[in-house]
């Protein structure tokens, strides 16, 4: 799972929209807290598009805990996620937790995510962030 938040990330890294799409469950809910959040695949890619291509903010984000409940076939995931304004360069910096659940074709899709606003992040954060990424799951 570790391995699939990742691809997650990278593929709005890499502006790939289709490879965004597989990691979305067809009835997903993003911004679940919200008073109006995205319901489904074609709404979450419609509100996300400026961040997928990276016209809206460039965004990064990688997990730090991982746990898996009841029978193993639902995990939830958190961790940073950074934002850089295109325009001015400013960063922003905030959480994200999803919960994934694999399906019977065995592949994780994301069906709940939200996460705290960001916050405006210094140098200092930012290179944080940066370091903290780890590309193996911790044991545990």
């Amino acid at each position: 799972m570790w391995a699939r938040e990742l691809s997650f990330a990278q593929s709005v890294a890499e502006n790939d929209r289709a490879a965004f799409a597989g990691h979305l469950h067809p009835q997903a809910v993003f911004g679940a807290t919200r008073a109006r959040p995205q319901r489904g695949r074609d709404e979450i890619l419609a509100a996300w598009t400026g961040l997928i291509d990276g016209t809206a903010a460039k965004l990064w984000w990688y997990p730090q805990r991982v746990r898996a409940g009841g029978d193993g076939t639902v995990v939830s995931s958190s961790g940073p996620s950074l934002y850089q304004d295109t325009a001015t360069g400013a960063y922003r910096i905030g959480r994200f937790n999803s919960v994934w659940q694999r399906g019977d074709d065995g592949v994780w899709r994301i069906v709940f995510d939200d996460g705290q606003e960001p916050q405006p992040a210094d140098e200092a954060q930012v290179q944080a962030f940066h370091a903290g990424r780890v590309t193996d799951c911790p044991p545990g």
